[in-house]
């Protein structure tokens, strides 16, 4: 068997293979010894089969199926041995010559799309900005402010404020507002006023205190939702549309949030044991927090600059666009002659980004480990469990966890596209020149507004 690769152009070649019958006759016969074997003929014992019948009724089908398994191994062989850069499938070549199964000798020729030489530009010459988000000490006040209040106590208030819990006797009032007859009465009733969605009933408890009455209508703070009502008045569901009138609340209980002391015991839970000791070194340790918070999202904006500046530089790149729209009509059954340009211009953004993320991990030799894999799932593992608050999670705990997301394949494969991703884009940042900008969360968060929000700002 015979190989050869000729280069059409920048991003085409033709692999043709030659094959003679010494390639494939040995395992034609081979086939043809296991099909006695198991398909026996009338009056022939298995495995007793005449070569000739054998021919006859099944050598023409072993024939095309052995060769067509030959080339189709030796075409994948040679693009992997080559170390061919193949975009889609290797498309055969129709030749006038039809094929014919009595000859020995065959050709076949396939043309391939290979993917272009790219110089990714990515050199102290390439300038790309990273801007660092001031943390002001108003953040560092809402950050102390959602802790607290996330990990202080409930505890009877004065009167009724925000995040309060309301409790007392719910009465039903007729027209006249007097307490309806024959109407419900809830006589342990809970209400939290900052949960309303209407926001002219929440006022309406603002500021009470035990002991006085607030006229409301139930309906109105849910928008008549029939499961939130239900629950509200301890009716059936079925019942709800006969109550959307008013109500009055007789209040004898109101609990509130005491948000937690700076002590000690706050700061050992937030931060771990003996990690912070005063006011001073609590609001430090909130700044890192928060700076580190902030790293992230500077990183995010500097993956869209720099990928915008690198795809300025490289310019155009030549695709084999011929073959690949080949290759999405064979592979989607949703694509089709008619509407395969519409479908490959859609996708031609990303696949041209893929080749440049593909030449920058090849330029600093980048490659995803099993620890990058493990160290992703431990960290979206840790942000699970701070939306929960919490922010000390033992390592064994952490890594128990990150071994179970990382359980699923789908997952696993997901997160070793982002780990390499994360690569690339951290070896971009070490090899180009950084334009540092420091800016404010305001100015950070124009960034991503729209251009003519941007444009009417200025």
């Amino acid at each position: 068997m015979n190989v050869t690769y000729d280069k059409l152009d920048n991003v085409t070649g033709e692999i043709t293979i030659t094959l003679e019958e010494k390639d494939y006759a040995d395992k034609v016969e081979k086939q043809l010894k296991e099909i006695s074997k198991h398909r026996p003929e009338p009056g022939f014992r298995p495995g007793h089969t005449p070569k000739a019948l054998l021919v006859k009724k099944y050598g023409d089908a072993v024939k095309y199926d052995v060769i067509n398994k030959e080339v189709g191994e030796k075409v994948y062989d040679y693009i992997r041995e080559q170390d061919l850069r193949v975009l889609g499938n290797p498309v055969p070549v129709k030749t006038e010559e039809e094929f014919d199964l009595k000859n020995k000798d065959f050709t076949f020729k396939f043309k391939v799309g290979v993917a272009p030489e790219i110089d990714t530009h990515v050199n102290k010459d390439l300038h790309v900005p990273f801007y660092d988000i001031t943390v002001s000490d108003e953040m560092i006040d809402n950050e102390d402010k959602q802790f607290r209040t996330r990990l202080g106590k409930q505890v009877p208030g004065e009167e009724v404020e925000h995040n309060a819990l309301v409790k007392g006797v719910l009465t039903e009032l007729d027209a006249e507002g007097n307490p309806k007859e024959g109407g419900i009465v809830v006589e342990n009733g809970i209400l939290a006023p900052s949960y309303f969605k209407n926001k002219d009933q929440e006022a309406l408890f603002n500021g009470k205190k035990v002991g006085e009455t607030v006229v409301f209508n139930p309906a109105a703070t849910c928008d008549g939702n029939e499961a939130e009502l239900s629950s509200m008045l301890n009716i059936d569901k079925e019942q709800t549309a006969e109550h959307h009138g008013d109500f009055k609340m007789d209040i004898k209980e109101i609990i509130v949030v005491k948000p937690a002391d700076l002590d000690q015991e706050y700061y050992d839970q937030l931060f771990g044991a003996d990690k912070v000791h005063n006011e001073e070194e609590y609001r430090d340790a909130l700044r890192n927090m928060i700076a580190n918070a902030l790293k992230n999202d500077s990183f995010y904006r500097f993956t869209i600059d720099a990928k915008n500046d690198i795809l300025k530089a490289v310019g155009e790149i030549e695709l084999p666009e011929a073959i690949l729209k080949e290759y999405l009509i064979q592979a989607n059954e949703q694509v089709t002659p008619e509407n395969v340009d519409e479908t490959f211009a859609s996708m031609r953004g990303q696949l041209v980004w893929d080749l440049i993320s593909e030449a920058i991990a090849k330029q600093f030799e980048i490659k995803v480990e099993e620890e990058d894999i493990l160290n992703l799932a431990k960290a979206t593992a840790q942000q699970q469990f701070a939306q929960y608050g919490m922010a000390n999670v033992p390592a064994e705990t952490l890594d128990k966890y990150a071994r179970q997301i990382i359980s699923d394949e789908k997952v696993r494969r997901r997160m070793a596209e982002q780990s390499l991703e994360f690569k690339v884009f951290n070896a971009v940042r070490d090899a180009v020149s950084l334009d540092e900008k420091p800016v404010t969360v305001e100015e950070f968060r124009a960034l991503f507004a729209p251009a003519e929000t941007a444009e009417a700002a200025e």
